[in-house]
């Protein structure tokens, strides 16, 4: 009955509509052979949002309304969600996509969109995005969509990558797979799962004696860099860009689309809070040395101190044996 009570009032919190948004968008597949694989990874993340009680929409696997292109309802729906918000919007587009030097595309049924137009579009949205593009070519849009609050995956580091990427189905296969909880915290992250379909990528050549076609990114400090999954070790990027670049991953690990019971019982506002303190700290440790030991290990001391009181705070949720102590 507390439990029922307290979820509740978490729930009010931050809002009864304020939950997340899986957005699936599947390109036009050419051939029966991709139509196939594309419909499967887009049915694993619906079940993944399904999860996740997180609202679901698709679009490109299902017959259009008169009139209506893929490209307007993209756009549509985006416009939709630029409301304020905690909980974060999956954007997940799987499919092919091309570069004609000038500008990424994803290939739509109908008109195609451009990484020019989705930065148009989601310039609007105050809340967190998560952009997921799976699609050859995809490299891109890292350049254009990087920006405050926002992680962005693709699954090519350039244009140039236009062969059939297959890192969206070792992505939607990791989202929801316990293996990829690399740090054991009874949650998949999106890095976690970034880490995990970028291997599994590597693996699926490497096996077949073939040249990687597709080399995935990730970026979430909004410098539109991005860094490659063999930069990281654990969940913590230790190869530094030549130009002393900061490093991405800390903010993608805090995105969970299926979060564990702390996780979940945590209010939007603490967990706001929670994300600022370890940002702070990570943004601390690159400034180590630039500091004195003294003033490093000051300001760490009062940034561990307030993260370890507000943990105290929070109000321990029924446990998973996901999340019990291995």
């Amino acid at each position: 009955m507390k439990t029922c009570l307290l979820l509740l009032l978490c729930m009010s919190a931050a809002g009864a509509d304020d939950r997340p948004c899986v957005l699936i968008v599947v390109s036009a597949s050419g051939t029966p052979e991709y139509q196939s694989q594309f419909q499967q990874w887009a049915d694993q993340w619906q079940a993944a949002a399904k999860k996740a009680s997180a609202e679901s929409i698709q679009i490109g696997l299902s017959e259009p309304a008169a009139g209506v292109t893929d490209r307007e309802r993209l756009r549509s729906i985006l416009a939709e969600k630029k409301g304020d918000g905690h909980e974060p919007l999956w954007i997940v587009l799987i499919g092919h996509g091309t570069y004609d030097g000038r500008e990424a595309k994803f290939n739509l049924r109908g008109p195609d969109v451009t990484d020019l137009e989705f930065a148009e579009w989601l310039a609007p949205l105050k809340r967190p995005v998560a952009l997921l593009d799976c699609a050859s070519a995809s490299g891109p849009f890292i350049n254009r969509l990087s920006g405050e609050n926002r992680v962005v995956v693709t699954a090519t580091k350039s244009g140039s990558e236009l062969n059939f990427a297959r890192f969206g189905q070792y992505l939607a296969e990791a989202i929801t797979n316990p293996r990829a909880d690399l740090d054991k915290d009874g949650q998949v992250s999106l890095l976690e799962a970034f880490l995990t379909a970028s291997k599994g990528v590597d693996e699926y050549y490497r096996n077949r004696a073939q040249l990687a076609t597709e080399h995935a990114l990730i970026d979430d400090n909004g410098d539109r860099l991005g860094t490659p999954a063999a930069w990281f070790r654990g969940v913590r990027a230790t190869k530094r860009a030549k130009d002393g670049a900061p490093l991405d991953g800390i903010r993608a690990h805090q995105f969970h689309l299926i979060p564990s019971n702390r996780e979940r019982f945590m209010p939007a506002e603490m967990r706001q809070r929670r994300n600022q303190l370890e940002l702070s700290i990570a943004s601390l440790s690159e400034q180590k040395d630039k500091l004195s030991e003294d003033e490093y290990y000051g300001r760490l001391d009062k940034l561990m101190i307030e993260l370890a009181r507000l943990y105290r705070e929070l109000k321990p949720g029924p446990e998973s044996k996901a999340e019990t102590p291995r």
